[in-house]
């Protein structure tokens, strides 16, 4: 972009952050370069001093206090908060002062503030959520700008496994030139994030998993005479525990609240192609029953529970307004009130698939589910995550056992289970159980539908053979609903009645 072509805010506000530590040689030089067309009522300059041992605080003092095409505003921190730290402050500084982006640029001129117009431009032409100055687009020219070969190796060795692990394709995750909308910044927790020179990687994490807009631009590399304060051994350490800790949540393996962005999912999808809960459910489908799904959801699996049985019914909280077949009915209802909006007792089979671990009192809910059925006996097809799964015990040992968006220990899930335990909740009662068997972790839904996922169920599968409450992702779970002590009683009434009328008839 020419220095003199002028940009187009389009009554946008930016403010330019300069994050500063012991800059006091540089601090004035670096908002000297600031170019002309940034130069206006739309524009303010923030800097943090980040309670640098040096005068870089009075020394950028002397222009705030001068007459300036903007404002600029001069902070000092009276602890050091770390790279991170700093950019927290800065950040929350825009979003508290209405700025619709903010440009974070480095007090000691490594990032050359030249380039900010063409890195505000995707903004300008709402292209972007995020900007980052790259200077691994054209890698070579990294070399000679001055990047030392160890960083130069070390910055594409650590980006290709960020890549690898977040599904990116960024061509450099530890550049600090960046720009954020306020937007964006809202989205997401970054005040959770690590004080520390990670901060960075923590925050392209989140903008990930936000589903944010991430632009790339090429940028210069400049190294001169400024002190490095990142102890690259570390640095490398950090990154990988970041990206480990962000896969396994992602994967739903542990929960880590700075990577918990967005709504809570309160509806799942179909797990089909593959040994899963829904595939076993469907399998256990009477042709032609007349089947109840009790936390139906979205109607996903009761349309495939359609294919077979004559008419399905669901009921749950959130129902879409159109079934999703012919023979399916949709009623909404909350499961925690006792009455049911149905006739239980007018079903063959009643499916609750991932429902019980959600009730508050899941025994009331069975027992008065079971003198629902009246004298029916319908049977009962139930799935369950089983918190006895070796993942979650060696979590458990490792002191981890804190609940997450998905998964065993969703957040919305009240009670947990292993097999022994849901036997025992289904016979104390009143039901028999038919069968129990375990379910293997959905790796394809976690790795995609692609040959290591199937292989890892097929493995998974074996290994439930063998130890079942050990390997079994989910339980799932047969019985049949046996008639309450006053059902049984009418029905022995009755049937008397019936045979001493035969008796007498003969």
């Amino acid at each position: 972009m020419s220095a003199f072509m002028p940009l187009d805010f389009s009554g946008k506000r930016v403010l330019i952050f300069v994050v500063a530590y012991n800059a006091e040689k540089t601090i004035e030089s670096v908002l000297d370069r600031i170019p002309s067309e940034l130069r206006n009522s739309s524009v303010e300059v923030l800097v943090i001093d980040d309670s640098s041992k040096d005068a870089t605080f009075h020394t950028g003092l002397k222009r705030e206090d001068q007459s300036s095409d903007f404002k600029i505003t001069i902070l000092r921190n009276p602890v050091n908060q770390g790279y991170g730290g700093n950019q927290k402050l800065g950040y929350r500084y825009a979003i508290d002062h209405g700025f619709d982006i903010v440009a974070l640029i480095h007090g000691d001129g490594q990032y050359a503030p030249e380039k900010l117009p063409t890195l505000l431009e995707p903004f300008l032409n709402d292209e972007a959520d995020a900007v980052f100055g790259s200077r691994m687009i054209h890698k070579q020219d990294a070399l000679k700008g001055g990047m030392p070969l160890y960083k130069w190796v070390g910055n594409q060795v650590l980006t290709t496994f960020q890549n690898k692990m977040l599904g990116s394709t960024l061509s450099e995750f530890h550049s600090g030139y960046r720009i954020y909308s306020t937007k964006a910044l809202r989205l997401i927790p970054f005040e959770r994030n690590s004080n520390d020179f990670h901060f960075d990687t923590d925050i392209i994490v989140q903008l990930h998993f936000a589903k944010q807009r991430i632009v790339e631009i090429p940028i210069p590399t400049f190294y001169g005479d400024e002190i490095c304060h990142v102890n690259g051994f570390k640095y490398a350490w950090d990154i990988a525990k970041t990206m480990f800790r962000a896969k396994c949540h992602e994967m739903n393996l542990l929960y880590d609240r700075k990577f918990d962005v967005g709504q809570v999912e309160l509806t799942y999808d179909l797990k089909l192609g593959f040994a899963s809960s829904h595939t076993a459910a469907i399998d256990a489908v009477q042709p032609g029953a007349s089947v109840l799904d009790i936390g139906c959801g979205q109607g996903y699996v009761a349309a495939e529970l359609a294919k077979k049985a004559a008419k399905v019914t669901g009921i749950d909280q959130y129902v879409p307004a159109t079934a999703p077949a012919a023979n399916v009915q949709l009623t909404r209802w909350d499961l925690d009130v006792q009455e049911f909006p149905v006739e239980v007792s007018s079903f063959d089979q009643i499916f609750m698939l991932d429902v019980i671990e959600h009730l508050h009192d899941p025994e009331v809910f069975m027992e008065t589910l079971r003198a629902a059925t009246g004298r029916k006996r319908p049977e009962i097809v139930l799935t369950t995550a089983n918190i006895g799964f070796f993942v979650t015990r060696f979590q458990l040992l490792l002191g981890q056992f804190n609940y997450g968006r998905k998964g065993i220990l969703d957040r919305t899930h009240t009670r947990l289970f292993t097999f022994r335990s849901l036997r025992e909740l289904f016979e104390q009662t009143g039901y028999k159980v038919i069968e129990e068997r375990g379910i293997p972790a959905p790796f394809p839904k976690a790795l995609g539908d692609n040959g290591l996922g199937h292989l890892l169920v097929t493995l998974n599968q074996i290994a439930i053979k063998l130890i079942p409450g050990l390997f079994s992702y989910q339980i799932f779970l047969r019985a049949q609903a046996l008639p309450t002590v006053p059902a049984l009683l009418t029905e022995t009434i009755d049937r008397s009645e019936e045979m001493k009328k035969a008796a007498l008839a003969s």
